[in-house]
């Protein structure tokens, strides 16, 4: 019979007790555990990138492993628990959902004649989402986690702030942005200030990502298809630069024209 949800409570458990579990496990607490949490996030995305669908359902438990270590982690200090996570948790997505679910319970069913509004959903999601906030005044940026990677972050600030109309009106503004942040390096350049070069790089970097949200391309997927192709490519040119007598040998030009018949050969990938 296959493990169950209760079978990884309780090896989660058997990790973390005091005698007899792994001196691994219970030297960690939460701040040790994040940088593993990131990590095993960043595999599943691996995984689905790769649609290597077997290693995928494997890198899930790992990720789930980190949830129910959090669990553990906060059932021994009398933070909250396991069960306590799913609750939530449940509670909010009947809560978010009253499309699905109208009554406000798991078991009330709408009509399956009634389909609802994407944009609607969206709408009445964010609605939702504000009236379980304090109601103390606070900034719609407020809730974008500092923590995630710089360019997720950026979108989600574009994306709050263009829910209050703080947004380009169509692409080409923000292709006219991209320009006027790419003069700004570029007059930036002569000084050599690598404070200010460093700041206006961001606000290219920043605009960018606010064109690929515009062209509803997620920056984060077409940067790691682009880190993909490079490395395809500058295999090649490697296996090529080796044949040719090795780096010490070659010139700029000789690693362009490997890089561009590199680009050909891999033009479909």
């Amino acid at each position: 019979m296959p493990y169950q949800l209760d079978d990884l409570l309780y090896c989660m458990a058997r990790l973390r007790n005091p005698k007899t579990g792994c001196p691994w496990d219970l030297k960690q607490d939460f701040h040790t555990i994040v940088p593993h949490t990131l990590e095993e996030a960043y595999e599943v995305a691996d995984a689905i990138e790769q649609q290597d669908w077997p290693h995928l359902e494997e890198e899930l438990g790992d990720l789930l492993f980190q949830v129910i270590f959090y669990g553990q982690l906060g059932q021994e200090r009398e933070y909250f628990t396991v069960a306590g996570i799913i609750d939530k948790l449940v509670q909010k997505l009947i809560r978010r959902h009253p499309h699905v679910f109208p009554g406000g319970t798991l078991e009330s069913e709408r009509d399956a004649s009634i389909s609802p509004d994407i944009a609607e959903v969206s709408v009445n999601w964010e609605a939702i989402k504000q009236q379980e906030k304090p109601s103390a005044p606070t900034s719609i940026l407020a809730d974008v986690p500092l923590a995630l990677p710089a360019m997720q972050r950026a979108v989600k600030l574009q994306k709050k702030a263009s829910k209050v109309g703080f947004d380009w009106p169509d692409v080409d503004g923000v292709m006219a942005k991209i320009e006027e942040e790419l003069q700004e390096v570029v007059d930036e350049l002569p000084a050599g200030n690598a404070q200010r070069l460093q700041h206006e790089v961001g606000d290219l970097l920043f605009a960018v990502t606010n064109l690929a949200r515009h062209l509803d391309i997620d920056p984060e997927e077409a940067l790691r298809g682009c880190n993909h192709r490079f490395t395809q490519r500058f295999a090649r040119v490697e296996n090529t630069i080796e044949q040719q007598g090795g780096w010490q040998q070659a010139d700029a030009e000789q690693m362009e024209l490997a890089w561009q018949q590199a680009k050909k050969a891999l033009a479909n990938d």
